[in-house]
């Protein structure tokens, strides 16, 4: 009976084990799958890459949209503009790899991928607009 006891115990004990590096690879597939993603965002012609980290269902995140739209259109090319749905299964990892803790939350990418600057919360066309300029960006 002993014997039968501790087989068990073992067999739960490696289960358990197995489970957990699955676990663990599954995530490292993941954050590796959001870096490639991320160093993909930045790997064009643009100076900076914005990320705006939020979901369309929040209401300062819907508010940022226009703000988007007013640096897309000062800047084109020269700013890349990328959007996060993290409410979404395909834009949850994306708040993990960036640490979120608000949404809306903005992230400036310099271009070589690197943060430079983040914000949390409702951004204005305004404060971005500067903080682009001392970046270096000309419209």
């Amino acid at each position: 009976m002993k014997k039968l006891l501790i087989c068990i115990l073992m067999i739960i004990v490696s289960v358990t084990i197995a489970c957990k590096q699955n676990n663990n690879d599954v995530q490292t597939q993941q954050n590796t799958a959001v870096e490639t993603d991320i160093m993909a965002e930045t790997q064009d012609k643009a100076i900076v890459t914005f990320v705006e980290i939020g979901s369309v269902n929040c209401i300062p995140c819907r508010m940022m949209q226009p703000v988007m739209k007013k640096v897309e259109e000062k800047y084109g090319s020269k700013v890349k503009i990328v959007f996060y749905d993290v409410w979404t299964q395909e834009g949850a990892p994306y708040a993990q790899k960036f640490g979120i803790r608000v949404i809306p939350t903005q992230v400036f990418l310099d271009k070589n991928g690197k943060e430079f600057f983040r914000h949390e919360g409702y951004f204005p066309f305004e404060a971005i607009d500067e903080l682009l300029q001392k970046q270096g960006l000309k419209p």
